[in-house]
């Protein structure tokens, strides 16, 4: 997945929630944009195992791992 691609889709407004799709078949959610960060290589995810959504952990993916993205609602993310 290319940089811009994912910065994109994070800083849109209204944030729409999204899924990554990994190439090892994982998937994680980014359900609000400040619990994604991002550097040139890799995405940080913000993990909760709690109900309260509070991220207690986050798990460092690498771009080139990243395979998709997918609205959490079902609807297609918008290419500008």
């Amino acid at each position: 997945m290319r940089l811009i691609e994912l910065q994109e889709a994070l800083r849109r407004e209204p944030f729409q929630p999204i899924r990554l799709h990994l190439t090892n078949g994982l998937t994680f959610d980014i359900r609000h944009q400040e619990f994604a960060a991002l550097t040139r290589t890799s995405v940080f995810v913000g993990q909760s195992s709690g109900d309260d959504e509070i991220p207690d952990r986050m798990i460092q993916c690498d771009l080139l791992h990243v395979v998709a993205l997918e609205p959490i609602n079902g609807q297609s993310v918008p290419k500008k």
